[in-house]
């Protein structure tokens, strides 16, 4: 989704782009040009409770995680050291103690 930046006079959030390349603030009629995209920010990775992960960073499992294929579970209070981040559905890669090599959601995991 894209967001509209807040008026540089009001910092009102109500702002609208009005269609000439313009952009509208309708608290205090203040416009200014649309300037061009700004570049895509670094991905940001969070765990369960919004914090930031990093790689290398030591998670902890949150809830029984069942492994596809007949593997076993992954206990809740699991500790993963040393985890890697990278893109996709899965955004942990990992090597956990018993089972070997996988990938994590970070949504199922908290930083220790």
């Amino acid at each position: 989704m894209h967001t509209l930046p807040p008026c540089p006079q009001c910092q009102s959030t109500l702002t609208y782009e009005d269609g000439s390349g313009q952009y509208v603030c309708p608290e205090c009629a203040h416009e200014w040009p649309v300037q061009g995209e700004a570049p895509e920010a670094a991905r940001v990775w969070r765990d369960s409770s919004g914090n930031i992960l990093q790689d290398g960073d030591t998670v902890t499992v949150i809830k029984d995680l069942k492994l596809k294929g007949g593997g076993g579970v992954v206990k809740q209070g699991t500790k993963v050291k040393n985890i890697r981040l990278v893109e996709g559905d899965h955004d942990i890669d990992c090597k956990i103690e018993g089972f070997g090599a996988m990938s994590l959601k970070s949504e199922f995991v908290r930083k220790s």
